[in-house]
């Protein structure tokens, strides 16, 4: 309770400081508003916090609320605060902290009457004005428990005009007896001046001297006298008031002559900036490429291709040797006529079959005589047959007798990385004895 009432402190000295001196006090006025009361969220508040209960959405629903009807009274005290005195009430079964009173089990009628002061961040002359509320307060519950509270809260004022105000406002309870159960108030209303606004005194002006005669001087010599001249001291035309031909954007080309009077240029192009013929944001003099969207990066051209395989350099995984989109522009073996399927191992053995060694001893051919592919991944699978950690070690011996036959026959071991994935990627179903024999594969994915 001391820190909120130091803030409030705080935050009335600084209000007071900005309020401004010309009259804008508001009115008496009366108003009456709807109002909706919630015990709940600030229980939950207090057992739990509050970003709990605003991050899980555990803020209680309108249709939970306790509706009821407030009358208040508005009288500005300066221009920026306003006091205002409110009377509301409501049924309600009133949730009592334990051991303060006796639950009646039963809706009964509920008033409050309080008095705060409103800090506005702006005069009454605004259309939306912004405030901050605090007061104290007194409950009177049954016609029979009594507490007194403090009050902390915020609003937004409407002008409708006339000095008629929308206001919907948010109060936080905070109880400083026994009998008050924190609670949380949301009001919308209007209010109206209770009294006419004053007519403003008309002061009679008496009537001027004669006017004094005296010759007008023009110390530029232009033309223009300097009560006319918005510039005395430099020569100009009367169009501009006595001032020289403005140069709005202050490149150095008078706006008479300029094609982009608003939009700073140079003289070469009467005025306006270097033309961008391309709109990529690269003027067309630093631009390679003026007539083709590109990159700053690349001196205005879009992003290069250099194996002019369709895939651009940035997005190419290898940029330069040429390869399809499917694989990252990578070259895909099968281009050469390497079938990786036929790499296959009978059932628990590491053992080529003959299809499979032909077909090892043409991918070693081929990456000999492609310097450009510079990695394979060597990727091994078995079927299901078997406990799955075997099965993983048996797809990881595989893969290395695979790198180890490439590398017997010549291919540089830098060349080639090996994974074992053993029975968890089936190419297919291990239900059948085909779907086995196709599931124990090595598959050969080609980077850079």
């Amino acid at each position: 309770m001391k820190k909120i009432t130091l803030v409030t402190f705080a935050v009335l000295v600084g209000f007071t400081s900005f309020s401004q001196t010309s009259s804008l006090k508001k009115r008496p006025a009366l108003g009456v508003s709807f109002s909706m009361k919630d015990f709940t969220t600030p229980a939950l508040i207090k057992a739990t916090s509050f970003s709990d209960v605003l991050n899980n959405k555990k803020w209680t629903e309108l249709n939970k609320m306790t509706p009821g009807l407030t009358v208040s009274y508005f009288e500005g005290l300066t221009n920026n605060i306003d006091f205002m005195a409110r009377l509301g009430g409501c049924f309600v079964d009133y949730p009592f902290k334990p051991n303060t009173a006796t639950p009646t089990g039963q809706d009964k009628f509920l008033l409050d009457l309080d008095a705060s002061l409103n800090f506005k961040l702006l005069t009454d002359n605004y259309f939306l004005v912004p405030y901050i509320s605090t007061g104290l307060g007194a409950s009177m519950y049954n016609g029979k428990n009594f507490g007194a509270y403090y009050s902390l809260g915020s609003g937004l004022q409407f002008n409708l005009g006339s000095e008629t105000f929308l206001h919907i406002q948010y109060a936080h309870i905070i109880g400083v007896t026994d009998l008050v159960t924190d609670n949380m108030n949301y009001r919308i209303g209007f209010a109206s001046p209770l009294t006419d606004k004053a007519e403003p005194k008309v002061l009679v002006t008496p009537p001027p001297p004669p006017p004094v005669v005296v010759e007008e001087k023009d110390t530029d010599k232009d033309g223009i006298v300097d009560s006319k001249d918005k510039c005395p001291t430099v020569t100009g035309l009367a169009k501009y008031n006595g001032c020289p031909i403005p140069d709005s954007d202050k490149d150095g080309i008078n706006d008479e002559e300029d094609k982009c009077p608003t939009v700073a240029g140079t003289a070469k192009y009467k005025g306006c900036p270097i033309p961008d013929g391309d709109n990529d944001g690269v003027n067309d003099e630093e631009d390679k490429c003026p007539t083709v969207a590109g990159l700053a990066r690349y001196k205005g051209c879009p992003i290069p291709d250099t194996d002019k395989d369709g895939i651009n350099d940035e997005e190419d995984k290898c940029p330069n040797t040429p390869g399809p989109k499917s694989n990252n522009g990578c070259p895909e073996l099968a281009q050469y006529n390497f079938e990786a399927k036929a790499i296959q191992f009978a059932t628990g053995s590491i053992v080529f079959t003959k299809a499979a060694t032909a077909e090892l001893n043409k991918l070693a051919s081929i990456l000999k005589d492609h310097a450009e592919i510079r990695k394979v991944s060597i990727e091994g699978h078995t079927d299901n047959t078997g406990k799955a950690d075997k099965n993983l070690a048996l797809s990881q011996k595989r893969v290395d007798a695979v790198k180890a036959y490439l590398v017997k026959k010549g291919v540089d071991a830098s060349r080639l990385t090996v994974q074992a994935y053993g029975d968890t990627k089936p190419a297919t179903d291990n239900k059948t004895a085909a779907g086995r024999a196709e599931n124990r594969r090595v598959e050969f994915k080609v980077g850079e």
